[in-house]
């Protein structure tokens, strides 16, 4: 066998083990949400109880986690779109130094993030104990990855050439911005978004930090169902995850696939 296929098999199987490793896990944990026995495996046959059960205990979650993530995407592109674009026409060492500072967010961990608010917001009564009290911790969270997908077209595109020329013709601010500057960069308001509603739905560490008894989302209700319920209902808690999650995360791989005639 030649050096370079015995190299390529070699990657190849190291790539393939990698997958199995973190993919048979989880398989079988959704799979797991569908045995009548975890214990017993498809000798106990397939049932979908265990789903019904955690649709019918944990619908509000569900939908408090789907709300929190639109809310959240809503406010990370009224901020965000704009404060890319700012950047975007503003370069210099200020505008860098304003990019860097709002990675800080994705750098610190969540949970220090999450006890920073708590701190700084504890007083607040009604505040704290509200879903915009984890609102608010999640676009803190997420706002760098709309503002960096959104700013990486608008860098990649010539914007100040195409508002120079939509000016020329009469265009005002608004009306640039509205109908040039947007549709130029639908590609990474859309990949932006995708990242947003991903990452709000499935964040768990800040979330653990900011959430109440009665303002639990998602993940934060599965690690409860795994700790203190049948292994079956976490698992099929695991199950309704993937389901909202996987067809986001495609898409998202999707949005952000150059297509023909684009460059990467």
């Amino acid at each position: 066998m030649k050096p370079y296929k015995f190299g390529f098999w070699l990657q190849a199987a190291v790539t393939l083990a990698s997958c199995l490793f973190i993919a048979v896990p989880m398989a079988y944990s959704v799979l797991s949400g569908l045995m009548r026995n975890a214990f017993l495996g498809l000798r106990g046959g397939l049932t979908f109880q265990w789903v019904e059960q955690v649709l019918s205990l944990y619908w509000p979650t569900i939908l408090l986690s789907i709300e929190i993530a639109l809310l959240c995407l809503v406010a990370t592109a009224l901020i965000g779109i704009p404060a890319a674009y700012a950047l975007a026409r503003a370069p210099g060492r200020l505008a860098r130094l304003a990019e860097e500072a709002l990675i800080l967010p994705v750098a610190v961990p969540g949970l220090a993030t999450g006890l920073a608010l708590v701190v700084a917001y504890d007083g607040w009564g009604d505040f704290r104990q509200s879903i915009w009290f984890i609102l608010a911790g999640h676009v803190l969270f997420t706002l760098p990855f709309m503002v960096r997908a959104v700013l990486a077209v608008m860098a990649s595109a010539d914007l100040q050439t195409l508002e120079e020329g939509a000016a020329s013709l009469g265009a005002g601010f608004a009306r640039r911005f509205l109908g040039v500057v947007l549709p130029n960069c639908k590609n990474g308001i859309l990949a932006g978004a995708l990242s947003v509603v991903t990452l709000s739905m499935g964040e768990f560490n800040l979330t653990w930090i900011l959430h109440t008894p009665l303002t639990k989302t998602l993940p934060v209700a599965l690690a409860d169902a795994y700790a203190s319920m049948r292994l079956e209902i976490g698992s099929a808690y695991t199950l309704i995850f993937f389901i909202m999650t996987v067809p986001l995360l495609l898409a998202l791989q999707r949005a952000t696939k150059p297509r023909a005639g684009e460059k990467p």
